[in-house]
């Protein structure tokens, strides 16, 4: 399996609240992780919440009993939303402060993520697909029929996520089963991405690009050039779908 993952300030952000994770080897039972955080809240406090969130995150999961990656995955989701919000309380000025949370690992040919948030998962091949959907007002209102999307409105209200991590207690992730074919690249991403490189551009930049650190670079410059309104998250990986493991 190849890999690769970076963050980038932007251009217009004075601190960097994006987080990346990765491992092409286990992580306790699972038999590899990818994670992306996007952080909100005032100043360090996003910063603080993207990094505790993945650095707990990952240490649940090597804890984590058990062999199906959903339920270790939802189980350590949960127990970390728990562990931001208790230190939140511990600080006021880590009060309000909060994350979204993109997160997956491949058995064989299948690919399970988890969800939290407005940042996205993507499979790219011949097409561009968003496998994850976004946690955001804009995208509720587009369900109910009542935005358009693409709309003046919708690029206005955009940034207003519904559910993260550290927000309330309880907090639960969507869930997503994909199976990969031979070729298929993966991308997670934070909306410093996605709101800048349309997904038409973000496919041709990524498919059938065999340097995978050259792609990502190519992503967070293109988002860069696009006026770089805020933090740039992203990680790149191919799984080898032949290498098949049942669960």
């Amino acid at each position: 399996m190849k890999a690769y993952a970076m963050t980038d300030r932007g251009r217009k952000r004075q601190i960097n609240q994006d987080a990346v994770y990765y491992s092409t080897f286990p992580v306790g039972n699972i038999p590899n992780l990818f994670v992306v955080a996007d952080g909100m809240g005032g100043h360090q406090a996003g910063d603080f919440a993207s990094k505790y969130t993945i650095d707990n995150l990952v240490r649940l999961i090597e804890a984590a009993e058990g062999n199906n990656p959903i339920t270790i995955l939802n189980d350590s989701i949960r127990q970390v939303n728990g562990m931001l919000l208790e230190r939140a309380s511990e600080d006021e000025k880590l009060a309000g402060m909060g994350t979204t949370l993109v997160a997956a690992c491949v058995m064989g040919s299948v690919l399970c993520v988890a969800n939290v948030g407005d940042s996205r998962l993507y499979v790219i091949q011949d097409e561009i697909r968003q496998i994850t959907r976004d946690h955001s007002l804009v995208e509720e209102l587009i369900q109910r029929g009542e935005m358009e999307r693409g709309s003046e409105a919708y690029h206005e209200h955009k940034n207003i996520i519904t559910r993260a991590i550290g927000a309330r207690s309880g907090v639960f992730a969507d869930f997503f089963e994909v199976t990969l074919e031979e070729g298929d690249t993966v991308l997670m991403c934070s909306d410093g991405l996605s709101n800048m490189v349309p997904d038409d551009t973000i496919r041709e930049i990524v498919a059938g690009r065999e340097d995978l650190k050259a792609a990502a670079e190519d992503l967070i410059e293109e988002a860069n050039n696009n006026g770089g309104r805020d933090n740039i998250a992203v990680v790149l990986f191919r799984p080898n779908v032949d290498e098949v493991k049942e669960w």
